[in-house]
């Protein structure tokens, strides 16, 4: 299945920013983490993850710093800022009603949409 681009580019941050709550991470590894949550369907490129890193970043969003890994390779650490769970917090709260609309909207219409639709079940709840 492909995701639509403006719905990727919607869900960027608070993806990002809910990763990046767990715990502190590289790019390559938030850009796994991507893959894993949605069990495959969203798959990011860097071209798409960086930009969005630099802006949380330039928000106050995010922090970064540089740690060497036991193979001696060098990389750049991100982590969430009280300011950034601030906005997560806000992000969820703005989703949960973008998606309680599309849940009431579904119900609605699913006398009118192509049975080979997926069951919402399939999807995680209140992302």
């Amino acid at each position: 299945m492909e995701i639509n681009k403006d719905l990727m580019a919607a869900s960027s941050t608070p993806i990002v920013l809910a990763i990046l709550a767990e715990q502190d991470s590289y790019g390559y590894a938030i850009l796994q983490r991507v893959k894993e949550l949605s069990g495959g369907h969203l798959e990011w490129t860097d071209g798409m993850l960086y930009p969005v890193l630099h802006r949380l970043e330039r928000l106050g969003y995010v922090e970064t710093r540089w740690e060497t890994a036991e193979s001696g390779r060098r990389r750049k650490y991100y982590s969430i800022t009280s300011q950034g769970r601030d906005r997560l917090a806000e992000e969820r709260r703005q989703w949960q009603t973008v998606d309680a609309t599309l849940r009431g909207i579904w119900q609605r219409v699913a006398v009118w949409l192509p049975a080979a639709l997926p069951p919402s079940s399939a999807l995680p709840q209140g992302a």
